[in-house]
Parts: structure tokens; C-alpha cells; sequence
């Protein structure tokens, strides 16, 4: 196996297990959230309604967890940048 072929299939890997942990990281949040929503429905949902905190600032979490693990940013570019490097790698050797 070349290293260029190892180092895809580590990348590969890479996003695989991102996709496995968002997987869990996705419904840990709405199952926790739900349960704040429920607290504070049962505490009064005259009182402030906190639990806006929670979901929005880990559902900024979520999806850039979602972000990068289904739509790698510069995936391609990184691709394309790699292989011109070694086409000038070898041209100079």
C-alpha cells in the first residue's frame, strides 16, 4: 500500500468516526434539551425561558459538528493541493 493510498484510507477513517460520534452527539442534545424544556415547563413557564441558552449555543456545537462531518470544508482543495505538491516533489528529484 502506497502512502498515499494510507494516508486516504486514514482520512476516510477519519470522517467515519466523526460521522459515528455525531451520530450519539445528536440525539444527546435533543433528548437534554427536551428534558430542560420540561423542567422549566413544570417551574413555570411564566419564568424566563432559559433553556433558549442551552439550545442555542450547543446547537452551534451540533452543527458544526454536522459540518464537519458530513461537508468537509476544503476536502477537495486539500486533495488537489496534496497532489500538486508531490507532482513537485518528484519533478525535482
Amino acid at each position: 500500500m502506497s502512502a498515499i493510498d494510507h494516508e486516504r484510507r486514514r482520512r476516510a477513517r477519519q470522517m467515519a468516526e466523526a460521522r459515528w460520534a455525531f451520530r450519539f452527539h445528536l440525539p444527546i442534545y435533543l433528548i437534554v434539551n427536551a428534558a430542560l424544556v420540561i423542567i422549566w415547563l413544570l417551574t413555570g413557564p411564566s419564568n424566563f425561558p432559559w433553556p433558549v441558552f442551552p439550545i442555542f449555543f450547543w446547537g452551534i456545537g451540533v452543527f458544526a459538528h454536522y459540518m464537519a462531518a458530513y461537508h468537509n470544508p476544503g476536502g477537495g482543495w486539500l486533495d488537489r493541493e496534496t497532489e500538486r505538491i508531490l507532482k513537485e516533489d518528484e519533478g525535482k528529484s
